[in-house]
């Protein structure tokens, strides 16, 4: 009975918020519709389960959340995000439309912009160019997950984005961990989507659909509008990935920064310097890029806008960007205490204990597919089971750098599925559906799931990371 409350909890959170029901208001009543047919008390789990974590949550990651808000809606008001979109789409060219669009939210997303600002800034410019190639509309929201959830989002060494910094905080590592098993798994993932985005656009081809007839968020590219030069334009998102690697990487940090703050006795503070290093480091890079994007880009805004309406609006935006994860996060650790819950886990730790690697992606790629969030789901699953798996790994000798990596990819699997805010507000971007585009998108999580496990094996059999 209290697995089927479970399933049944989380069969109602996704229909709510499929429907756009606010997960703010309805993780909370869902996550205690389970909790009263497992025993535990309503009020109590609500107060000091749900909003405890919650909270801590937004402790840890809040400052990423709110600079990388402002940082992304800087770049898009000040046209630098669209930019960079339109000049790379221009280099590679409309005979690799796919693979133009695929790069363009590549580089944003390395570069520390969030994937509703790439969408936001390459969406008009795919759309064009797919009209233009006459490759079916419905395949742009597929490649935006290609472009950003993928390699850039967590494989690749020094990502900025949140599914890469959230490690940091559990197993003391940094953004850059395990970078050749990064690199390596991030490139062979992208390729396989890009391959399979190609193989839908000859099938689609082969059967005489093109671009379709579409009304719903259909843009004109002004081919006089004026944008700052993509040069320029990207000066804010190398500031971001050179200044995370000197303070990740190659500054010292002092160790006693903590003390004075110890003897307050604070009740989440963090256990060392090692532990938010990777977040002091963000947040110089991204104040150094919002800086810098400011003060060359503010010229180029439209006078219907300003830095500081952009800043203000970047501040809002991340409020509610951060308060919707934090729903979800507590959703999952009432979910996660759940005696069904943790039966199912125990059961699931069991399976291949001689590979703890195997295990923290599978209970990540659950706990993800659970809340509907990436970082979420990573979040929960390190908090519950993080020691536990640095204990395993260490010892078979498993360094954390690795541990970080896997973790990090499996939690960009099943997150994707439609309950997902970004697949949403994907689709929402794009003028399409469901139905019409979700299959493409599901695809491409399916291969991330595959690449997730793909590097557990591949450094169980090399060594290499």
């Amino acid at each position: 009975m209290e697995i089927i409350a479970i399933v049944l909890s989380l069969f109602l959170l996704v229909t709510f918020a499929y429907r756009g029901f606010s997960v703010i208001l309805f993780a909370p009543i869902f996550a205690l519709f389970a909790a009263a047919f497992s025993g535990l008390p309503i009020l109590p789990g609500y107060t000091e389960l749900f909003m405890t974590k919650a909270v801590m949550y937004i402790k840890s990651f809040f400052p990423v959340f709110l600079l990388g808000a402002v940082f992304g809606k800087i770049m898009e008001e000040t046209g630098m995000a669209r930019s960079i979109a339109m000049e790379t789409i221009h280099v590679i060219g409309k005979d690799k439309a796919i693979f133009a669009v695929v790069f363009a939210c590549m580089i944003l997303c390395y570069g520390g912009i969030s994937m509703f600002v790439c969408a936001f800034a390459v969406y008009p410019f795919a759309a064009a160019l797919f009209r233009e190639a006459d490759i079916p509309k419905r395949l742009i929201p597929a490649c935006f997950i290609a472009g950003v959830f993928t390699a850039t989002m967590d494989c690749y060494p020094g990502s900025p984005q949140i599914q890469n910094i959230i490690p940091t905080i559990y197993l003391g590592t940094t953004t850059f961990s395990a970078p050749i098993l990064g690199i390596i798994s991030g490139t062979l993932l992208v390729i396989a989507s890009l391959a399979y985005l190609e193989w839908r656009r000859k099938a689609a081809a082969k059967a005489g659909e093109g671009y379709g007839d579409h009304t719903l968020n259909e843009t004109i590219i002004d081919p006089n509008m004026k944008l700052p030069p993509w040069q320029l334009s990207i000066i804010p998102l190398i500031v971001v990935l050179v200044l995370n690697f000197y303070f990740s990487m190659i500054f010292t940090w002092d160790s006693a920064l903590l003390v004075p703050f110890q003897s307050l006795k604070l009740p989440i503070l963090a256990k060392s310097v090692q532990n938010v290093v990777a977040i002091w480091a963000l947040v110089l890079g991204l104040l150094a890029a919002i800086i810098i994007a400011c003060a060359t880009g503010r010229k180029f805004m439209s006078k219907n806008t300003s830095i500081k309406a952009a800043l203000n609006a970047g501040a809002l935006g991340s409020l509610l960007a951060i308060m919707n994860t934090a729903s979800e996060v507590g959703y999952g650790n009432v979910i996660s205490a759940l005696p069904g819950f943790l039966e199912v886990a125990d059961s699931l730790l069991g399976i291949g204990s001689s590979m703890p690697l195997f295990n923290a992606a599978i209970m990540v790629n659950i706990l993800a597919g659970i809340t509907g969030s990436a970082s979420g789901g990573l979040s929960i699953a390190l908090d519950l089971f993080g020691q536990h798996f640095l204990d395993m790994t260490a010892a078979q000798g498993i360094p954390p750098e690795v541990l970080h990596r896997v973790v990090a990819m499996a939690s960009g699997g099943m997150d994707s599925l439609p309950h997902n805010g970004a697949v949403i507000t994907t689709l929402a971007i794009c003028g399409l559906t469901h139905r019409q585009s979700y299959k493409d998108m599901f695809a491409i999580t399916v291969l991330k799931v595959v690449f997730a496990f793909f590097a557990v094996f591949f450094y169980m059999a090399t060594g290499i990371y």
